[in-house]
This record gives C-alpha cells, structure tokens and sequence, in this order.
C-alpha cells in the first residue's frame, strides 16, 4: 500500500522508446535466480562484459552490493525478502525506462516475488534465467562460507538450509552450472537473446 498521498506521477519528455533507438537496442531486465553458490553473479556479470563488448549498455545489479547501499535497513525475513525484491524490481523499471539492459542477480527464493517483477515491466522486458545448481554442488563451492554458517545454526532463515526455495517453474532459459562452464553458460544466455532479436 502506498503511504505517500498527494503525488502526481509526471511524464518524462525523453520516453523509453526514444532512449532504446538512441542506444540502437532493446531494454529489458534480464533476472538470475538460483541458490546461493549457484553462480549467479558470476554468470551475469560474465553476461555484462558480452554485452558492453557489443556497445550494449547494461548494468549489474548484485544481491550482496545492493544490501550494502539501498537495501542495507533489511534483514532476511520473509517480509524483508519480499521488500528486497520489491525495490530492485522498481530499480529495475527505472533502467529498462532509461533503455539499458538490467542484470540482476538475487537468490529471489519465492515465486510470488519473481512473478511480482515480472508484472511491473511489459512482456518483453523480463528475462527470467533460473541458475541451476545443486544444493551439494552449492555447499562445495560455499565462495562466502555461508552454508557452513547455516549448517551450524549461526545463520538463520538460510535458502536451501532453513529457508524454501522455489524452482522457477516455465523459466525462458535455464542454465546448469554444474554441467556447463561459465563461459558455456553465458553463450546461452547470449544465444536466447539473438533468438528473441534482442541484440542483433
């Protein structure tokens, strides 16, 4: 619900159209899900650097950077998730409207939430890229030494441990990272987006 009152939403004199034929490509908010260790932020990240190498302009937007800025009031409740989803999905609109893409990395465990995302952007501005790990192959990598912290009880509300999460269930691309390497999995992601024209 919204708490503010008396505001007026004001159209902006450069529209998102004008932007994307500016820029020469689309807009859209590529969105990767998966367990923490899954490889996220180092598939998407590896994605930026395809795209900027292209003259495609783009920005990441990582779980753990966003929590040390514009996120840092929230904890990992429930109720703080869904309030973490939701202000990167508003952020995210904002790039799409500016017509960059947008690649974001969260673990984003609930479907709801996802789906939440989803439905503030049209229908070819979200890319859901579902980053498909094991939890065991997640435990091994463990790049932070979180899931020795959950295991010992120290974190608590954990994804995977302690905490659900919920596999998306029609993805548009799935990326297995403990079969394919890095490199494999970005040519995936950049395959589907030629498919879809875009990027040329």
């Amino acid at each position: 619900m919204q708490k503010s009152t008396n505001v007026v939403w004001h159209e902006a004199s450069i529209t998102k159209e004008l932007r994307r034929k500016q820029n020469g490509h689309h807009s859209l908010v590529i969105w990767f899900t998966g367990l923490s260790g899954s490889g996220k932020s180092t598939v998407a990240n590896a994605v930026a650097q395809q795209l900027f190498s292209r003259g495609i302009n783009n920005y990441v937007l990582d779980g753990d950077n966003i929590r040390h800025g514009l996120n840092k009031d929230l904890g990992f409740t429930e109720v703080d998730r869904k309030e973490n989803i939701r202000r990167i999905g508003e952020v995210s609109k904002l790039f799409v409207n500016s017509g960059q893409v947008v690649l974001t990395a969260f673990i984003s465990p609930f479907k709801a939430d996802r789906q939440m995302v989803r439905d503030l952007l049209e229908e070819d501005e979200f890319v859901e890229v579902y980053v498909k790990c094991p939890i065991s192959e997640c435990e091994k990598r463990d790049p932070k030494g979180l899931y020795v912290k959950a295991r010992q009880g120290i974190i608590s509300d954990f994804t995977g441990i302690s905490s659900p999460y919920e596999e998306p269930e029609n993805p548009e691309l799935t990326v297995e990272t403990d079969l394919y390497s890095v490199e494999e999995c970005v040519d995936q992601v950049m395959a589907y987006l030629k498919s879809r024209q875009f990027i040329a």
